[in-house]
């Protein structure tokens, strides 16, 4: 902002951030005597990053500390020796973060199929481009079905429910659509494996498939 500007008090700022916690507002100090400093065009970068340091730093730091005690309950060797002393690294990066691998056999083994039969041409011409892409083409394709980026330790049997697939009566030049509250992967009648393949690629595509599609 242009610096005459900021020194005629336009904006009408101190060293003052409003913040409000269970329904009251109240007033914080970024500095000593804050609430009569006022910001000019020699301390306004100063303010701003004060006002950074209150919003990311300062105002949570009670709700991060009781994060790290709670953390460190759980870890702590002192509390847990005989469960946590056997985990390695492997083990507790599952606990935090769920599998990493697919299996597609489990994952065929968990889907229903609404308005297709299992033997249909379509629902082979699926799984079989699902076996042929990579893991981390997989794992975009589930989480554009279910918002989920990885499993739970169990597998698919480790979710909520069982996923299902479902016949819309759409061109079959539409991409795929989901449902991710309700684990539903909805696609038209294809007329060929090509065009199916060509439109999975789409919803697979990393930044296409977080966002593409989904209702």
């Amino acid at each position: 902002m242009d610096a005459k500007k900021v020194d005629q008090d336009v904006l009408g700022l101190t060293f003052v951030c409003e913040v409000e916690s269970l329904g009251l507002r109240r007033e914080t100090e970024l500095c000593p005597n804050g609430k009569d400093t006022v910001v000019d065009s020699k301390n306004m970068e100063t303010y701003v990053n004060l006002l950074i340091q209150h919003h990311y730093v300062t105002s949570i730091a009670d709700q991060v500390m009781y994060f790290l005690e709670g953390f460190s309950d759980v870890i702590t060797m002192s509390r847990l020796p005989s469960f946590f002393r056997c985990l390695s690294l492997e083990d507790f990066n599952l606990m935090l973060g769920g599998r990493s691998d697919i299996s597609v056999e489990d994952w065929k083994a968990h889907t229903d199929y609404h308005g297709y039969e299992e033997s249909d041409l379509q629902i082979s011409w699926f799984w079989k481009i699902v076996e042929s892409i990579c893991i981390e083409q997989r794992k975009m394709l589930l989480f554009f079905w279910t918002s989920i980026k990885s499993l739970p330790l169990e597998g698919f049997v480790g979710l909520d429910s069982r996923l299902s697939i479902h016949k819309t009566s759409e061109f079959d030049d539409h991409l795929p659509s989901s449902h991710t509250c309700f684990y539903q992967l909805c696609f038209p009648v294809y007329q060929s494996m090509k065009d199916m393949e060509d439109r999975l690629k789409v919803i697979t595509e990393g930044h296409i498939g977080s966002i593409f599609g989904t209702v």
